[in-house]
């Protein structure tokens, strides 16, 4: 301190010193003040060393040792501090808002789950999203929207979310069905006269509307080889007879000697028939050539030409066959009942449900936060999809959306399926976007029907449905669950909605939507994802039990 004062004051005394002394003095004797004396530049610098000296002693004084960091709370809030996360190369995770505390068991064992599943399939990218009693609680992207420049996923992140399309365009049907300017069970050819009447071995038959939504109308998908698909289908139909009849054996134990011989033959016969029917390969629809099309269509009309001449596969009503082409045939349908452009008359009913981010696949316009698509090749490397235009199938398969807008689109569904049994206890609810009988009937299964996401259900009118069921005491209890999955070229999804369990009783004091939603989008293809959906749901409706 005291070398620091002494040089202070010597430095001030210097000649070099004088020029700013001397400018003072003059602007002082300028300003008809009293001469300064030669000491007073000496004076100013010890002053001013004292200052500076005071100030470091004080400084020091008040300096304490630095302390370690504190140990993280474990009841602090994830955005109290904000911390750098640290993150894999290849598994990329958006940052999740704070989840609320009654859900963070279901978090954290769910994203855990969705890690199995990606780094099973070998996802480049994956984004969930779940409400609860239609409240948005988690959303959330693993890996990356884009592998080239290292994108990661983000709940924005829009993808393909394939046959979930279907749901939408139901939506659409149904509102015309409301309004009384659709009739859902006669001919087509009332609304599109463009497509052919049909017949089915000789005998003329009628494809209705009703028919379409439920795929009993009998048009082929993108199979074009009708033998292979009935080969198919009967291959299933003996599988299926062949595991109904060992479980009634099992059921009825033993059996007396005279039936077992009996037994014993017919198992050989279905054992020959089994074998003499099983098909040969059988292409996958995703080397269907159908499914790659890059041609550009104006308008649902001008996509009837793809398969309107094709023979039926099967009689209207006998036999399920799932057909994307039958809801290109629905999407004519709402333009011919509604006037308006299939695209228009959607974007409509997008924006009555708040669906912002839900569009219909172009390639020209610039849509925002758009993933990449990606499928393996045969060297089991990663490579980009090729380019496809789905204008074709726009009501079947061709829309891109968010998870938060498909828990928007699942919510308006369970709010209109649930808001009939609360009008009672809730004179004030507001009614549902479709009516309530109008969502039971939705979500009725149909007889002749499949579900092929979940063997335990049927399809209903563009959703799958598995009803609710319990066989022994105490053993597995399956619940009422409603979901429809999605595959595109390069992606696959799925929309589950899970309803609580409700009761006159239970609606008191409650509002509707009451359950659990999930959706799951990738931007991989031949991902399943309904039972990882469902186990996520049953997670959440655990915890909101709690």
């Amino acid at each position: 301190m005291h070398r620091l004062l002494s040089a202070v004051t010597v430095r001030a005394a210097t000649p070099r010193a004088q020029p700013w002394g001397c400018g003072r003095r003059r602007a002082h004797q300028r300003a008809g003040l009293p001469p300064l004396g030669h000491g007073w530049v000496g004076g100013l610098g010890l002053g001013l060393g004292l200052a500076l000296g005071v100030k470091l002693a004080g400084g020091l004084r008040g300096a304490t040792p630095a302390q370690p960091p504190a140990a993280p709370d474990p009841e602090a809030s994830p955005q109290a501090e904000p911390q750098e996360q640290s993150l894999a190369p290849w598994s990329p995770q958006s940052p999740a808002p704070p989840p609320s505390r009654c859900f963070a068991r279901a978090i954290e064992s769910s994203r855990d789950l969705l890690h199995r599943i990606k780094d099973e399939v070998g996802a480049p990218g994956i984004v969930v999203g779940v409400s609860v009693d239609g409240k948005e609680v988690w959303s959330e992207g693993l890996g990356y929207a884009d592998v080239e420049n290292r994108v990661p996923c983000t709940p924005e992140t829009v993808m393909r979310i394939a046959s979930i399309s279907k749901s939408l365009t139901m939506v659409a049907l149904a509102k015309l069905w409301e309004a009384g300017k659709l009739d859902l069970d006669i001919p087509v050819q009332h609304y599109v006269p463009e497509f052919p009447e049909k017949e089915y071995e000789g005998e003329k038959v009628s494809v209705t509307t009703r028919l379409l939504i439920s795929h009993l109308s009998g048009i082929r998908h993108y199979e074009k080889d009708m033998k292979k698909v009935k080969e198919e289908k009967a291959y299933k139909a003996l599988k299926m007879m062949k595991g109904t009849v060992a479980s009634d054996q099992e059921k009825e134990g033993k059996s007396n000697e005279k039936n077992d011989f009996a037994k014993a033959k017919t198992e050989q016969d279905n054992e020959a028939k089994w074998r003499n029917s099983k098909p040969g390969k059988k292409k996958n629809d995703f080397e269907q050539g159908e499914l790659y099309l890059k041609e550009k269509f104006e308008n649902s009309i001008e996509s009837l030409r793809l398969f309107k001449n094709d023979p039926l596969f099967f009689k209207p009503g006998s036999q399920f066959l799932y057909s994307t082409f039958g809801y290109t045939l629905l999407a004519a349908i709402v333009e011919r009942a509604s006037g308006y452009k299939y695209l228009d008359y959607m974007q409509k009913i997008f924006h009555d449900l708040d669906m912002l981010t839900t569009v219909q696949e172009e390639n020209e316009p610039v849509i925002y936060n758009r993933a990449r698509f990606y499928v393996y090749n045969k060297k089991r490397r990663l490579v980009n999809t090729p380019y496809v235009d789905n204008s074709y199938k726009w009501a079947g398969g061709g829309f891109l959306s968010t998870v938060g807008d498909l828990l928007k689109f699942g919510n308006a569904m369970l709010y209109g399926y649930q808001v009939g049994l609360f009008k009672d206890s809730n004179a004030n609810l507001l009614p549902g976007y479709l009516k309530p009988e109008t969502m039971v009937m939705i979500w009725t299964p149909v007889p002749n029907t499949e579900m092929s996401w979940d063997k335990e259900g049927k399809y209903a009118m563009a959703w799958g449905v598995v009803e609710k069921k319990q066989t022994y005491g105490s053993c597995r209890k399956q619940r009422h669950y409603v979901s429809h999955t999605g595959g595109a070229v390069g992606a696959s999804s799925v929309l589950l909605v899970l309803p609580e369990e409700l009761d006159t009783e239970a609606v008191n004091n409650k509002v509707p939507p009451r359950g659990v939603i999930v959706s799951i989008i990738c931007n991989m293809q031949s991902v399943g994802l309904n039972s990882t959906a469902l186990k996520i749901a049953l997670e959440f409706d655990k915890d909101r039990s709690d």
